[in-house]
């Protein structure tokens, strides 16, 4: 197993595949988009494979694919297939919008994908489309049916901000009642590429006396090892509900994941500006062995937390969510 200069394990790789996205939502990026980057600037996936073939061998033995959304990327089917293959790798999960994703859930299933995580910030179509620029939310409860129907265990994501969407939180925590689904609220955070809305920041703690306002009966549940979620159950709910607090970042004493972006840039915390190009050093260094040497200096280097990591940026925050990896 990997541990870092704090103790802390590593066993955990969220990989970003492309920074390719069919929806704008606004606390992730501009509304006319970016300058997404040419096809030789990404990692390929014969490039990706490698790397997770060397860190799975290194003690890395669970995977999430991020994007971007994923399934933009052609032929990704089969390079979920491929990292499933990889000796070491005990689970490969997925982050999605649900846009394109409803028609291969199948399968996902068959494969074994372990988890999927849905991004999904309101159940309103209109507050849907003011908040992701697109007229998706048909295609994205499609995805929701077809995850339920086939077994696959579902976390919903909602990033949660005043004056947008907070009204949504309830309709969503009712999601958890009728259905057996992780209803997650996640803390805005200032990776939309002009920094985080003050005037609408919700922590996680004002969230959860929201919910328990609504809720009484909100208990707190005994979280997973490295979780990043602060979990509760609800009397009467087949699932559950949850807080990330990923601006407040008080979780960081127990992380155990790193980055990779689909530039090939490994982050060894969200909040630093890249400690490591791994694309270029993939195309230049036939010694896997140099590799996992370098690999291991950059895991011995982490900041204790993001708060540490954003002081030693070269510059401020801007860059968007999709170049890094939601």
């Amino acid at each position: 197993m990997i541990r870092d200069n704090h103790g802390r394990p590593i066993n955990y790789l969220r990989l970003a595949v492309t920074d390719r996205c069919n929806l704008r939502c606004f606390y992730c990026m501009p509304e006319e988009g970016i300058n997404f980057l040419p096809k030789p600037h990404l990692l390929t996936f014969e490039e990706m494979v490698r790397m997770v073939t060397l860190m799975a061998e290194m003690g890395i033995t669970k995977v999430r694919i991020t994007g971007g959304e994923p399934f933009v990327r052609k032929d990704m089917m089969a390079f979920l297939r491929s990292l499933k293959n990889i000796t070491g790798i005990e689970q490969v999960n997925i982050t999605t919008n649900g846009v394109l994703t409803a028609p291969l859930v199948p399968e996902l299933k068959e494969l074994g994908i372990s988890s999927v995580n849905l991004s999904l910030d309101t159940l309103d179509r209109e507050r849907f489309k003011e908040m992701t620029r697109r007229d998706e939310l048909p295609n994205v409860l499609k995805t929701l049916d077809a995850l339920l129907e086939n077994g696959i265990k579902t976390k919903i994501n909602a990033v949660v901000m005043a004056g947008k969407n907070d009204q949504d939180i309830l309709p969503l925590v009712n999601l958890s009642k009728e259905l057996p689904v992780s209803v997650r609220f996640i803390e805005e955070m200032p990776f939309n590429g002009s920094g985080i809305n003050k005037e609408a920041f919700m922590s996680h703690t004002r969230i959860i006396e929201k919910i328990r306002e609504a809720c009484p009966s909100l208990k707190k549940l005994k979280d997973e090892a490295h979780s990043t979620s602060s979990n509760y159950s609800i009397d009467g709910h087949q699932g559950n509900v949850g807080v990330i607090a990923a601006f407040s970042r008080t979780f960081c004493g127990s992380c155990n994941r790193i980055r990779v972006t689909p530039t090939g840039t490994l982050k060894t915390c969200l909040y630093d500006d890249g400690v490591m190009n791994i694309r270029d050093l993939l195309r230049t260094e036939p010694d896997n062995k140099i590799i996992k040497e370098k690999l291991l200096a950059a895991f011995s280097s982490r900041p204790k937390d993001g708060f540490e990591a954003e002081a030693l940026r070269s510059a401020e925050v801007s860059e968007s969510m999709t170049t890094i990896g939601g």
